[in-house]
């Protein structure tokens, strides 16, 4: 803590050292003088032995107060009452300070600040949980394991500190608390017994101000993360936090020295930090979990877990939301503000996404996890960068020129952002300027051989047959269709539940059953015939097909420069 009109930076907060010393006074009512001698080594280690502000004034008098009771140890004339040899004395004081040093260090570094403001305000550590409605986020950096690649463990740290030095500066801003940091990921949320925010607000005005200040949340650190890409810092306008500017700096200089390097053009193809966020809101336990000495003050509920299937499946460069949160933005007009503004950014950079629908800026859809039971959520996804597309067709020329690594890296890609027209447009009209031939009549004939067969057989020239499927289709459209093949084999889930069967007789009700389970069988063998041929052949082909277009330009561009 530091006092502005001293200019100390004190190890206490002095208020705390004050409340600290009336405690002391009273449980070391019998033996004051290992009080006043404790509070006077405390005075001392945080600078306060000759201050006159009222805290250290009034920590003086106490110990005064205590000295009164008994005789006196006097560490500025080394006398003390008898109980303990002088030296003893000094040196159990010496240890002492030590510790209260270092233990406010360790605390400092590894305990959040805002927690433990949070509890010394409240006066008392909660020992019981709580309901609470907050509103949860959590950010994943996307392919990190990839990009890690490129740096030594050492610019590993300092990438990944100055990232989370920006995170933490954006939600710092908008209020919000920094829960938990593991790996290559974050949580944070809003609301509860530790946001002060909300504290004088009605239940209906505090559920308004975590979601808003939730979604611009995820919206900025978006944004922070695009210029984090370019080392550009004019997100810290303001930030007047010493050691975030350090750490970002820091980060900055091994990200500008690899842009402007030998190898530049690999490595703004191949390493370009791009983040995903899932939010939630809702009614969660709020407390401290955990065994003694490992105490960790956390949130826990469905609202969370939630959360995090939104990240896990939210788009990179964007973020999804719950259909909860989506109502509440949706209500107050942050949608249509939100939209507006987009439409406005994307239109200034001449953006492909100055077309962007309400429904395309904020995608619905439900999705399904295959590991919770093909539990369904509903949801929205998000964009957040208004010049994503030329980024990503920007991203795509470079790798065109990487050999098979950069195809494979354009596949990834395609694979990724096949269901964003705008992107995907992007992308084919980058293949086009440099005359890559993507065979979608290939493309074509393996989503719907029988069909193909049949435009085959009634336009007799092949020649004239892709060019028509090349004019008729774009490669978007190829995705499209790509998709609703992969829905329509889906397991029938009617087919899974027991029919409601009246029982007659035992031989009777086995018959029925039997025969479903038959029928059931069938359906689900064909069912898993469809999938098998539809992942081990359809789409891996589609997709190779593509690859191998890219290096046969990659190929003939290569002989072109030799000759």
């Amino acid at each position: 803590m530091k006092d502005e009109k001293e200019g100390k930076q004190y190890l206490f907060p002095p208020e705390s050292i004050k409340k600290h010393a009336l405690w002391v006074e009273q449980y070391y009512n019998e033996n004051p003088s290992l009080a006043a001698a404790y509070l006077s080594e405390l005075l001392k280690v945080n600078m306060l032995e000759n201050s006159d502000i009222p805290e250290a004034v009034e920590i003086r008098a106490i110990i005064k107060r205590i000295n009164k009771r008994s005789p006196v140890y006097h560490a500025e004339k080394g006398k003390n009452s008898g109980l303990l040899e002088n030296a003893e004395v000094e040196k159990a004081l010496q240890e002492a300070s030590k510790e209260i040093f270092f233990r406010k260090q360790i605390e400092e570094f590894y305990l959040p600040k805002q927690l433990v403001d949070a509890i010394i305000e409240n006066g008392e550590i909660p020992d019981k949980s709580e309901e609470s409605f907050i509103g949860v986020g959590f950010l994943d950096i996307a392919d990190y394991t990839y990009l890690s690649k490129f740096l030594t463990p050492l610019e590993n740290q300092i990438v990944l500190n100055g990232l989370y030095a920006a995170f933490s500066w954006v939600l710092k801003r908008h209020g919000g608390y920094l829960n938990k940091i593991e790996g290559d990921s974050l949580m944070f949320h809003f609301g509860g017994n530790i946001d002060p925010q909300v504290k004088n607000l009605s239940d209906e005005e505090a559920r308004v101000y975590i979601t808003k200040e939730l979604f611009y949340t995820c919206v900025e650190m978006q944004r922070v993360a695009f210029q984090f890409n370019d080392a550009n810092d004019s997100f810290l306008y303001g930030n007047k936090n010493k050691e975030i500017k350090d750490q970002i700096t820091k980060a900055f200089e091994i990200i500008g020295t690899m842009r402007n390097s030998e190898l530049a053009q690999s490595i703004n193809a191949f390493f370009q930090i791009r983040i995903r966020i899932g939010a939630n809101i809702g009614e969660v336990t709020m407390g401290n979990f955990g065994p003694e000495g490992s105490k960790q003050w956390d949130v826990i509920g469905v609202p969370v877990i939630k959360a995090k299937r939104m990240e896990t499946t939210a788009p990179i460069g964007g973020f999804r939301i719950s259909e909860e949160m989506y109502d509440v933005i949706k209500s107050t007009g942050i949608v249509e503000d939100y939209y507006n503004r987009f439409k406005r950014e994307a239109s200034a950079l001449f953006s492909a996404f100055r077309e962007i629908t309400m429904d395309e800026l904020f995608k619905f859809s439900q999705v399904s996890l295959k590991e919770k039971k093909s539990a369904t959520f509903v949801t929205y996804s998000i964009q957040v960068n208004p010049g994503l597309p030329e980024a990503i067709m920007k991203q795509v020329n470079l790798l065109l020129n990487r050999g098979e690594a950069g195809a494979d890296r354009i596949v990834d890609l395609l694979q990724y952002y096949r269901g964003n027209k705008f992107v995907i447009n992007k992308i084919e009209e980058a293949f086009k300027e440099r005359g890559i031939h993507i065979r979608k009549i290939d493309l074509y004939r393996f989503m719907f051989p029988n069909k193909y067969g049949e435009m085959a057989a009634s336009a007799g020239d092949e020649a004239e047959l892709e060019q028509e499927i090349f004019d008729k289709y774009s490669l978007f459209d190829i995705f499209q269709m790509l998709g609703a093949l992969q829905d329509t084999i889906k397991t029938d889930s009617n087919m899974e539940k027991r029919p409601e069967l009246s029982f007659s007789d035992y031989k009777e009700y086995m018959s029925a059953l039997k025969e479903w389970i038959i029928k059931k069988n069938s359906v689900k063998e064909k069912r898993v015939y469809q999938r098998n041929y539809f992942f081990n052949y359809i789409f891996p082909m589609i997709f190779i097909s593509i690859r191998t277009s890219i290096i046969e330009y990659q190929n003939k561009d290569a002989e072109l420069t030799e000759v």
